[in-house]
């Protein structure tokens, strides 16, 4: 794996994740030939520890979830290699595929669509154990009600039907029918964003709860800063299909080394009246990942751009101790912004 998105003990990784590419075409003409590529994703790097959470956060459209989805081979890559507990996921054949698959696990952004209203809740979470054989029917039935009375449901609710709970408790469905297969890694795709305030923090502290009793390992994605803050021991910043910054969380929310993500800090609501933040309001447009700028793809809508900025892709590199950044002027981050000729302006 690539030196520059890598923890030095690489021993305790859990996933590896080196030059990550995925390209979707666009076909046009009477042959449908491919005529463009959109690159959602275009040579990530990264690599998360046994039982840690690394939040992955960006604008929608920035790749965040089409990167989860194809390190576990969800959508086929263009480039790039993952290793998961020493195992080259790209390179496996369909029967290893389906037995890395038992210990690789998603919970889906919207809890409604991701579950089949023609079967029961319990036929749904059972559906893992079906497919990879493991137990008896009787024992599937057992953990199947193990299961739901670990994310806070009832297990007499498994004869149920989706349409029957709200969408906080499909989205603990959900979490059970990762939960049930025991898995070492599970991506959180966006899991609390289509759900009301005050599920969300029951949705977050469930996830923390099972993450300490299972030892499992997260790869959360999310929008939503705050969410990330909460959850996460790194945070990896994206921005138009590529690792901006990735740093512990405390030190990325203290000392941001890349503007979008100080931009983004900015943008987080203090609970307190008295204070005010300095708010960033970025100008422009999110360029289109068809055809992304020349240089640093955050080069448009950045007040710190210079020449080299529109030229130069700047190199991922370590800042400061376990502190990553791509940007040329990182050490001018938390200047303070000019007043006028920028590409963001203060509200």
């Amino acid at each position: 794996m690539t030196a520059s998105a890598q923890p030095k003990q690489s021993k305790d990784m859990l996933i590896e994740v080196d030059n990550l590419v995925k390209y979707f075409p666009i076909k046009g003409g009477l042959l449908r030939r491919t005529i463009a590529q959109v690159k959602a994703v275009d040579g990530v790097s990264f690599a998360v520890r046994r039982g840690e959470t690394l939040g992955l956060v960006g604008e929608s459209g920035c790749g965040k979830t089409t990167t989860g989805r194809t390190i576990l081979r969800l959508e086929q890559p263009t480039g790039g290699k993952v290793i998961f507990d020493g195992k080259d996921v790209f390179a496996a054949p369909s029967s290893q595929l389906k037995a890395l698959r038992r210990d690789m696990q998603i919970i889906f952004q919207d809890p409604y669509s991701s579950l089949d209203p023609r079967v029961t809740i319990g036929e749904s979470i059972a559906e893992g154990l079906v497919i990879h054989n493991l137990g008896s029917p009787k024992e599937r039935v057992a953990k199947v009600r193990q299961m739901l009375a670990k994310v806070g449901l009832h297990p007499s609710h498994m004869q149920r039907f989706p349409h029957e709970f709200s969408g906080g408790q499909r989205q603990r469905i959900g979490i059970a029918r990762a939960l049930v297969m025991e898995p070492k890694l599970i991506v959180c795709d966006e899991p609390v964003s289509a759900l009301d305030v005050s599920i969300q923090s029951q949705v977050l502290n469930l996830l923390r709860r099972l993450q300490g009793e299972f030892g499992l390992t997260y790869l959360f994605i999310a929008h939503n800063l705050s969410v990330v803050e909460h959850i996460s021991d790194r945070v990896g910043v994206m921005y138009l299909g590529k690792l901006v910054e990735l740093a512990d969380r405390e030190d990325l929310f203290r000392d941001p080394k890349h503007p979008y993500t100080r931009a983004l800090i900015s943008a987080i609501p203090i609970p307190d009246p008295t204070i005010r933040r300095e708010r960033i309001i970025l100008q422009g447009d999110v360029p289109s990942p068809v055809n992304p700028p020349s240089g640093c793809r955050f080069h448009p809508r950045c007040w710190l751009a210079r020449d080299i900025c529109r030229q130069v892709d700047p190199p991922f590199e370590e800042k400061a101790s376990g502190h990553w950044a791509a940007c040329h002027f990182s050490d001018k981050v938390e200047e303070p912004l000019p007043k006028s000729g920028a590409a963001a302006t203060l509200a």
